[in-house]
């Protein structure tokens, strides 16, 4: 026991003596409070460390489901753009010279569309060929020996991939080179 919690008590003591009461079952009862009154310290920091840590895991979730909330519908949006890029892909130049305001307008809306996902932090993965392939980004849909490639380059792109702000929304699809070294 400290000298302080034993000067505490004999002047405790002390003072019931002169009363009357008996010191011993008195310094007990003291030292009884004493025990509580540290079991509702130690319960209060408790309570106020895991009040801290709900305030800061419900700012991390709301954080969270702001920028990544829009998820599904982003990727619901995603086929939208494929079939977009994928229509004018098939124009040729004579289909170009006769329906060139049909195809303006369709490039518009692809635009358009690509201003939105951009604005809410959807942002395109878009693999070259000759690009080495990462699996962190890119999905291999098949591999094909192909020469004056090295195994691992990609060597066509189906579909472009996208990022919700640092999280893969969808991978990009591409065919890997899967020529040996030789």
């Amino acid at each position: 026991m400290s000298d302080m919690k034993k000067d505490e008590i004999a002047e405790d003591q002390a003072l019931m003596g002169e009363e009357g009461i008996d010191a011993e079952p008195a310094a007990a009862e003291i030292e009884a409070l004493r025990a509580e009154r540290d079991d509702y310290r130690d319960r209060f920091m408790r309570a106020l460390a895991d009040a801290e840590n709900a305030r800061k895991r419900g700012e991390r979730d709301r954080r969270e489901a702001e920028q990544y909330g829009g998820s599904k519908l982003a990727r619901d949006l995603l086929p939208v753009y494929d079939n977009l890029r994928r229509a004018l892909d098939a124009v040729g130049e004579e289909q170009r010279d006769s329906a060139k305001a049909l195809i303006e307008g369709v490039e518009l809306t692809l635009r358009e569309l690509v201003n939105v996902l951009t604005r809410h932090g959807v942002t395109p993965v878009a693999p070259a060929v000759g690009d080495p392939f990462d699996p962190q980004v890119h999905q291999a849909m098949f591999e094909a020996p192909v020469p004056g490639t090295k195994a691992g380059d990609i060597i066509q792109v189906m579909t472009e991939g996208f990022m919700l702000h640092e999280r893969l929304l969808r991978p990009a699809q591409v065919g890997v080179s899967s020529t040996p070294k030789s």
